[in-house]
């Protein structure tokens, strides 16, 4: 009786601390997805929720001026004196300068660079005129370097390093999985960088002549540019996997996407807070953004420092890589006097290596997949955001007045009659419409909602104040929103920036979940997600609201559940379809999550901003619903969220459900996913987005 009673007894500890093994897998693994997503959204947010000028270069020329020196009392501007006007031009025409300013003894000259910065030109512009105004100091405005009309708002460069960063960055994971976690076998460079011509080739077409983001001309000038980028980071990544292993992927991801992508300067490098400026500096992003700015804008003027950061880059992957494939497995065959053998990277299995034939074959289906997904970025976020033209904006008027029929030929408007001004200001309370005109006695009032859109006032006003002097009618305009943006949250990007932590979370932690239970399913993954999201929620709500106060304390207890209800609706659809799918199931979550619905999410600008087809989808994918939820909650008291509430709890309903259901009534095999491999494969996707 005592060896069966031993037998069993040793079988149930070894069950229990196998148990216990477990649930440490599943809480570090989960821990891993927390603490990513809180460096990302700390990282995205801190870097980018306040755009303000920061020892912004700006050339002044001729006498002193009184204009110029209230300005810099109150704008961060470095200024940089110049002998006379024509130095000033060439200057900004260089793209060495955000804007200047020409002063003489009758009248004044503000010189604007669109091109260097949309978002510098919307500060440093009215700021000059009125203190021109206020001064009684006659001043015209005069651009320099206009942007494209198929660029109006300048973001077409950030949204090129999408495709660029993440393309170079999946050729580096995905070739060292297909190589069973060979990261420095002697042909890795020579791969890679043929990769990154094809990437670069793929962008450049889809962007340039496909989808017209920028002219024909600029195709081959810009191709070199892509694929020094996409070689750069590749090549970098695969070193970083040749020198410490699976985490190397995982380390470049951080580096790169994580903390480069933020101080990437899309909007314009001397907007960002100082110290992510200087990080940025020595990361490719931001030079990668530099230089793609200056080839298409400025005629390749002072890029000779971008293209030596990431030549360094290359340069420093493709040594390391040599180094480990070719110099020290020669030397070891040298000394040993045996053959030269392949060499792999630390921690990487000693199993022998497949055949050439079926390793070539794994290595084009990697690719394949890399290109696949790189055409995605460059055409779904490009066709959704390069471009922002309102269609059929929610308007409200009160009156009539030529002003609006006027207006109404330069912007689509859907205009509904008010009784009053009252009336008007309590729809923009209920979030219905994005502005009003009220019209009475001859005289007009454009009202604008600032926490509706970082977009729409400013082109409401624009287009408005046009139609006033084309008609010679008077105009005041008048901001108002019902709850102001907070201080650190002046052109509302915030909710935009955080739902990204908050999407990937969500697929990453039932990606690492997978990976640390070696399944797709369990009795209690569900509630395991669900209580991940609970915390995850809270964590990103204590990051924004206190830790950055992006938004208003008044809704940190509302905005904790609306976190928390995104996260779980991302990470059980992702659980879900990885039952269905297996490890494809991230894929297609990725797809649709990152790739169609956070596109279609509207984001700070607003659903009219967006074209046609990414308007009509947005209602049925949980981004747009979850950024209306989380937007109108905190800056509209909770109106005009009914829909957005209901359609989250649909999804969160279902896929509970359905992944209970699947959970209780099937088992399956052990899934052979890597914890590292797996927060490497998901932490970067959509992270410069």
């Amino acid at each position: 009786m005592a060896g069966p009673q031993a037998t069993g007894a040793t079988a149930a500890g070894a069950t229990a601390a196998g148990g216990r093994g477990g649930v440490a897998k599943i809480v570090v693994a989960l821990g891993l997805v927390l603490v990513a997503q809180a460096l990302f959204v700390l990282c995205l947010v801190s870097a980018q929720q306040l755009l303000q000028p920061r020892d912004m270069p700006f050339g002044v020329a001729g006498p002193p001026s009184p204009v110029v020196a209230e300005v810099a009392s109150r704008t961060g501007l470095n200024l940089t004196a110049y002998p006379n006007p024509s130095a000033v031009m060439t200057a900004a025409e260089r793209g060495e300068l955000y804007g200047a300013y020409l002063s003489d003894g009758s009248s004044d000259t503000l010189i604007v660079v669109p091109a260097k910065s949309f978002f510098g030109q919307t500060e440093l512009e009215p700021a000059f005129l009125e203190a021109a105004h206020r001064l009684d100091r006659p001043v015209t405005v005069q651009a320099v370097k206009p942007l494209a009309s198929s660029d109006p708002v300048g973001a077409v460069t950030s949204l090129l390093l999408l495709p660029l960063l993440i393309g170079g960055y999946l050729a580096a994971v995905l070739v060292y999985k297909a190589a069973h976690g060979t990261a420095a076998a002697p042909w890795r460079a020579a791969i890679l960088i043929g990769y990154a011509l094809v990437g670069a080739v793929l962008t450049d077409l889809i962007v340039g002549l496909g989808i017209g983001a920028y002219a024909s001309a600029h195709f081959w000038p810009l191709l070199p540019c892509f694929w020094l980028i996409t070689s750069a980071v590749a090549l970098a990544a695969a070193a970083a996997q040749a020198l410490v292993g699976k985490l190397g992927t995982l380390l470049v991801a951080v580096l790169f996407i994580v903390v480069g992508g933020p101080p990437a300067g899309g909007l314009g490098t001397y907007l960002l807070p100082v110290y992510w400026r200087n990080i940025g500096v020595v990361l490719p992003p931001q030079n990668a953004v530099t230089l793609i700015n200056h080839v298409l804008y400025f005629g390749g003027n002072d890029i000779t420092t971008p293209i030596v950061v990431l030549l360094l880059y290359a340069a420093a992957g493709t040594a390391v890589i040599a180094w480990f494939g070719r110099i020290r497995p020669a030397r070891a065959a040298t000394r040993t006097g045996g053959p030269e053998t392949e060499a792999t990277s630390p921690g990487a299995p000693a199993a022998k290596p497949p055949g050439r034939r079926r390793a070539m074959v794994g290595m084009l289906a990697a690719l394949g997949v890399c290109a696949v997904m790189q055409c995605l970025f460059a055409t779904t976020y490009m066709t959704a955001e390069h471009a922002p033209k309102a269609s059929d904006m929610p308007f409200g008027a009160v009156g009539s007045s030529p002003v609006l029929a006027a207006a109404e030929k330069s912007i689509s408007l859907k205009v509904t009659q008010y009784p009053d001004e009252a009336a008007v200001k309590a729809a923009i309370d209920q979030a219905r419409i994005f502005g009003g005109l009220v019209s009475s006695d001859g005289s007009n009032t454009l009202i604008v909602a600032p926490s509706m859109s970082d977009l729409a006032p400013l082109d409401l006003a624009v287009r408005f104040e046009d139609a006033a002097r084309t008609t010679g009618q008077s105009l005041a305009v008048q901001q108002y929103a019902p709850l102001p943006l907070a201080a650190k949250d002046p052109f509302g990007l915030v909710q935009g920036l955080m739902l990204i932590p908050m999407l990937i979370g969500g697929y990453m932690s039932a990606t690492l979940l997978m990976a640390a239970t070696g399944r797709a399913a369990g009795r209690w993954r569900a509630a395991q997600l669900a209580g991940f999201a609970v915390v995850s929620g809270l964590v990103v709500d204590l990051i924004v609201c206190y830790g950055l106060q992006g938004f208003p304390s008044s809704r940190f207890w509302i905005t904790w559940p609306i976190c928390s209800l995104i996260v779980a609706v991302v990470a059980f659809v992702a659980a879900v379809l990885q039952k269905l799918l297996g490890p494809v199931g991230t894929l297609v979550t990725v797809v649709a999550i990152i790739l169609f619905g956070n596109p279609s999410s509207g984001g700070a600008n607003g659903v009219p901003y967006l074209p046609a087809f990414w308007r009509d989808i947005g209602p049925y994918l949980p981004p747009r619903n979850g950024y209306i939820l989380l937007h109108q909650t905190i800056y509209f008291n909770g109106h005009g969220v009914s829909e957005a509430l209901t359609n989250l709890l649909i999804y969160l309903g279902a896929a509970a459900a359905v992944l209970i259901v699947l959970d209780l009534r099937s088992s399956e095999a052990p899934v052979p996913v890597d914890a590292t491999e797996a927060a490497a494969m998901t932490a970067p996707i959509g992270a410069t987005a």
